[in-house]
C-alpha cells in the first residue's frame, strides 16, 4: 500500500489533477464568492461551510457512479441539428442560470436597489435558497472536472484526494475573495461580469463550441489586475487627502 502511494506516477497524477481541479474551481470560487456576500456576515462562514461539504461529498458520489458520469456524454436529444447529451444540458442550464444572476445583481447593483446587506435584504435572500444555489451550480461545474479526472486517472482514490484538495482551496479562495469584494464594492461589478463570461463559456462548451479556458482565464486575469491598480490607486488618493 505504501509502495503503491510512493509511486512517482501516482504522485504526478495527484499532483497535476489537484493544480488542474483547483483550476477548473476559479469559476466556482467566483460565484461562491459573490453569492455568499448577500448573507450577513456572521453567516457568511457557515455557508461557505455547508455549502462546499454538500459540494466535496456530491463529487465523491459522483466518483463512484463513474459509469453513469461517462454515460452523461452521449447523447439523448436533437435539436436544431445539435445532438445534446445530459452533460450538454447540464452545461447549458448553468450558463442560462449564470446569465440570469448575473444580469439581476448588476441591475440591483446600478438601480441600488437592496445593494446593502440588511436584516431585510438577508431575509429576502435566504440562506437555505444560498446552499441550494451553491451546490446546484457546484455540480453544474463539477460534471466536467470529474469527467476531467477520469480522463487523466483511472484510481479513484487519486480522484477523490484531488477532488478534496480543490474543495479546501475554494473554501479558503473564496474567503478572501469576499472580503477583498466587501471592502471595494466597485469589485463586485467586475466579479459580475465574469459571472456572464462563465455563462455565456458554458453555453458555448454545451452546443459544442468549446472555448479554451486559458483565454477566459487570462481576461479575467487581466481584467483584476487592472481593477487592483484602480484600488491602489483610490487608496493613495485617499491618503494623500488625509494628509492635507
Amino acid at each position: 500500500m505504501i509502495e503503491q502511494l510512493l509511486d512517482p506516477t501516482i504522485i504526478v497524477s495527484f499532483l497535476s489533477l489537484s493544480a488542474l481541479e483547483i483550476v477548473l474551481g476559479i469559476d466556482n470560487v467566483v460565484f461562491l464568492s459573490l453569492v455568499v456576500s448577500r448573507l450577513p456576515p456572521e453567516q457568511r462562514k457557515r455557508a461557505r461551510q455547508i455549502g462546499l461539504g454538500l459540494a466535496l461529498g456530491m463529487r465523491i458520489v459522483m466518483l463512484f457512479m463513474i459509469t453513469w458520469i461517462i454515460g452523461l456524454t452521449a447523447p439523448v436529444i436533437s435539436a436544431f441539428g445539435y445532438d445534446l447529451s445530459w452533460r450538454d444540458l447540464i452545461l447549458l442550464a448553468g450558463g442560462l442560470f449564470l446569465l440570469a444572476k448575473g444580469v439581476h445583481e448588476i441591475h440591483r447593483g446600478i438601480e441600488g436597489h437592496g445593494e446593502e446587506i440588511t436584516a431585510g435584504s438577508a431575509a429576502a435572500a435566504g440562506f437555505t435558497s444560498i446552499i441550494i444555489q451553491i451546490v446546484l451550480i457546484d455540480l453544474v461545474f463539477s460534471i466536467d472536472s470529474i469527467i476531467t479526472a477520469i480522463g487523466m486517472t483511472d484510481i479513484v482514490g487519486v480522484m477523490i484526494a484531488a477532488v478534496m484538495v480543490a474543495i479546501a482551496v475554494m473554501y479558503f479562495a473564496s474567503e478572501v475573495v469576499s472580503r477583498f469584494i466587501e471592502r471595494h464594492p466597485t469589485t463586485k461589478m467586475l466579479a459580475l461580469n465574469f459571472l456572464l463570461l462563465i455563462g455565456v463559456a458554458l453555453i458555448a462548451d454545451g452546443l459544442h463550441f468549446h472555448i479554451p479556458r486559458g483565454y477566459i482565464y487570462f481576461a479575467m486575469a487581466f481584467a483584476a489586475l487592472v481593477e487592483v491598480f484602480n484600488v491602489v490607486s483610490q487608496r493613495r488618493r485617499h491618503k494623500t487627502n488625509l494628509e492635507e
